[in-house]
């Protein structure tokens, strides 16, 4: 039985390999491989059993086995909004005081409604640019993904620069309005992409997969 995998190395087949041998090589997602039982060359990030691989390197490639669920991004979100809310309470306490009040105002003056509309593109901005540093390192995610174990990679399954971090959380503002409609695909979309991922091209995946 044929067990052996082949590389691609400067346009010149090297091998054959064992698996274990394989994970020695300085192997790239786009590496090209011939594994053992196919007949056409594909590249390393669609061998299922090199994900392992890729994952020890700081890799963690989207798969339809790993994307994360709305249900479970909608969690991460929640432990988000509930820590820059202690935050800000913590720095701004009299604003945030003042602010509750007009939120809930039977009739709020135009000074309210303004107030209202202000806080709320602020909390907008500062998630997305609390996201952005978030997403940009080692962590690939906030403290809320981090806590429910997730993810942003891009379709490499690397993390995220950035500039393209950045891109993915400011269009979260669009996806936002009007009433989250943005969000909605990722519980029929089949790569489980709102539409800030699908104009980054990222994809929030589940660490323990």
């Amino acid at each position: 039985m044929n067990d052996s995998y082949y590389i691609q190395v400067k346009d010149e087949q090297t091998g054959p390999f064992t698996l274990k041998e394989l994970f020695e090589q300085d192997l790239d997602v786009d590496t090209m491989v011939l594994a053992p039982g196919n007949e056409e060359w594909q590249e390393a990030s669609y061998v299922p059993e090199l994900f392992e691989y890729f994952e020890q390197q700081g890799i963690y490639l989207p798969t339809e086995g790993n994307l994360a669920s709305f249900w479970i991004r909608f969690l991460a979100y929640i432990l988000d909004l509930f820590f820059i809310s202690i935050v800000l309470s913590i720095v701004a306490q009299d604003y945030v005081m003042q602010l509750s009040k007009s939120f809930y105002a039977e009739n709020p003056t135009p000074e309210q409604a303004i107030e209202r509309f202000k806080y709320s593109m602020a909390l907008y901005v500062l998630l997305a640019l609390y996201n952005t540093l978030c997403e940009s390192t080692p962590m690939r995610g906030s403290i809320g993904k981090k806590l429910c174990r997730l993810a942003v990679v891009d379709a490499d399954g690397r993390r995220l620069g950035v500039g393209r971090a950045l891109l993915r959380n400011f269009f979260k503002i669009l996806s936002s309005l009007p009433l989250n409609i943005g969000y909605l695909p990722i519980l029929w979309n089949q790569r489980r992409q709102g539409w800030h991922d699908m104009v980054a091209k990222t994809y929030v995946i589940r660490r323990d997969a």
